[in-house]
């Protein structure tokens, strides 16, 4: 564990000098993402001169929630999209050669190459906003509350990233893989909508079978309803069997990689 920490401060220490000599273009990716979440909060407010409750939520329960999936998605484009995005575009080009030569974890090399600054930033932008719902609420959370929220945080962290590994595995197996990473978007814009609005077959998928509901309605409910033992065990779960399956189709399509040299 040593070894790979001091890989990724090494990964860290490039990211770092590669953005320092692109300021603008850090500087303004940073901006874009901080429109954009501005946008989701913007709406929360127009929907919400109409109504008091959506699903049960009031708006700073909604707006706590929105800040909670926001953080997951901020980490990980922080922390994994850059990589993975590459990732993609190395297999069908067969410059992933270059992750297959180095002395370590493959999927760990490949995925944590890259840290985009400008999402991390933004990270805290949306720890403020939680902490900011959580004042208009009078919320008054215990340091378990925190950590538990933490935990479950870092739970849907894993759970986004395993899905995003199983998204871009299909570039393993498919011609093109153009476009994969669009459809994971779309797929994560459902966590930012209560559990209690998705009902039917709609809840099968997206809260049982794609759990992208669960990794911000659990953590947002801990903090707003108190601990609550089924959510943070089925979160713990999902977080482990959406990891150990990225893990196994990612190393089942590393077997059909032809490499460069074909």
């Amino acid at each position: 564990m040593t070894k790979y920490f001091e890989i990724w401060l090494a990964s860290a220490r490039y990211s770092v000098t590669r953005t320092l000599m692109f300021r603008f273009d850090f500087f303004l990716w940073a901006m874009v993402e901080l429109f954009w979440m501005s946008v989701n909060l913007l709406m929360i407010s127009v929907i919400y001169q109409h109504t008091d409750s959506i699903a049960g939520w009031s708006k700073y329960e909604m707006i706590l929630l929105v800040g909670t999936s926001l953080l997951v998605q901020r980490f990980l484009m922080g922390f994994f999209w850059s990589s993975l995005f590459e990732m993609g575009r190395n297999i069908k080009s067969g410059n992933f050669d270059f992750f297959l030569a180095q002395p370590g974890n493959i999927l760990f090399m490949a995925s944590t190459r890259k840290l985009d600054l400008d999402g991390l930033m933004n990270s805290m932008v949306a720890m403020g906003i939680v902490a900011y719902a959580a004042h208009k609420l009078g919320l008054h959370p215990t340091l378990l509350d925190v950590a538990l929220y933490g935990l479950m945080i870092f739970c849907g962290l894993i759970i986004h990233y395993s899905m995003l590994v199983l998204t871009i595995s299909l570039a393993f197996w498919l011609t093109s893989a153009q476009g994969i990473e669009g459809s994971y978007f779309t797929l994560s814009e459902f966590s930012r909508l209560p559990r209690a609005a998705f009902k039917g077959v709609a809840s099968l998928l997206f809260v049982w079978l794609l759990p992208v509901v669960v990794v911000s309605n659990a953590p947002a409910e801990t903090l707003i309803r108190g601990f609550q033992p089924s959510w943070a065990l089925g979160l713990v779960a999902a977080a482990l069997v959406w990891f150990a399956a990225a893990v196994f189709v990612f190393h089942r399509g590393l077997r059909r990689y032809a490499s460069a040299s074909s």
